[in-house]
């Protein structure tokens, strides 16, 4: 196998910062819908999401479903919240990013690495057709399915485990995308990447970079994206 690398500058971004969409204590579903759309407007559109589609399951999904309560009046800042665990649901902006840059279309398998609360999961259910997740916190994992199944997100299927082999079964994917962090990317889930399928990804320990993995045949072309700063991925991966 060859792996050809890219370097690709985008926009970098503060993980933790920037503004917040913040609410009385006695937040409406209006207030919410308008935190939404201007999540959408200011974090997204403005960073240089493009795609329609992915704009769009951004305005549809209801992100303060799946932050804790005491989270509800940040839940479209622009920043990343705890979940428990000592873990966090990522900044929108970063959601998306990886969002656009596995390319989804309607007919495509996807796997996710770390459902964490299940928000990219429902982001990537719009997209595709079928919706593989992974959570090694066994917690999380049935939280996660109880919120999916209950807001009907129907084409997602939650697994609790070690997602460093990804899903054997289910493989070929024709995208990946891992929201934790491993110091290297894991071989299993390279080989279970369709032909021209893509895996997105955060590789490093102190110093994390965003990867981009693009199949073609036997040839794999990585392509360096952005800093970033991800939860590193525990398991297999750790040892």
């Amino acid at each position: 196998m060859r792996i050809r690398v890219v370097i690709a500058i985008y926009l970098s971004v503060t993980i933790i910062g920037g503004t917040c969409s913040c609410f009385g204590a006695k937040e409406t579903g209006d207030d919410l819908a308008q935190a939404r759309a201007q999540m959408v407007e200011y974090q997204l559109t403005a960073r240089g999401i493009r795609d329609g589609r992915v704009l769009q399951a951004f305005r549809q999904v209801e992100r303060h479903r799946f932050v804790p309560p005491e989270y509800l009046s940040l839940a479209y800042g622009d920043h990343p919240l705890p979940i428990g665990h000592d873990q966090t649901i990522s900044q929108p902006y970063i959601v998306a990013l990886m969002t656009e840059l596995v390319a989804i279309d309607s007919t495509d398998k996807v796997l996710e690495v770390g459902t964490g609360s299940g928000y990219q999961a429902a982001i990537l259910s719009l997209l595709a057709s079928r919706v593989y997740t992974i959570e090694i916190l066994k917690p999380l994992a049935e939280s996660a399915r109880t919120r999916l199944e209950k807001l009907g997100y129907s084409n997602v299927t939650v697994r609790a485990g070690d997602g460093y082999r990804g899903w054997k079964e289910e493989a070929p994917f024709d995208g990946i995308i891992v929201t934790a962090a491993p110091t290297e990317i894991p071989p299993p889930l390279i080989e279970q990447l369709a032909d021209g399928g893509r895996l997105v990804i955060p590789v490093g320990d102190h110093w994390q970079e965003l990867i981009l993995l693009t199949r073609d045949g036997d040839n794999i072309e990585r392509t360096s994206i952005t800093p970033v700063r991800f939860v590193p991925m525990t398991g297999e991966a750790s040892e």
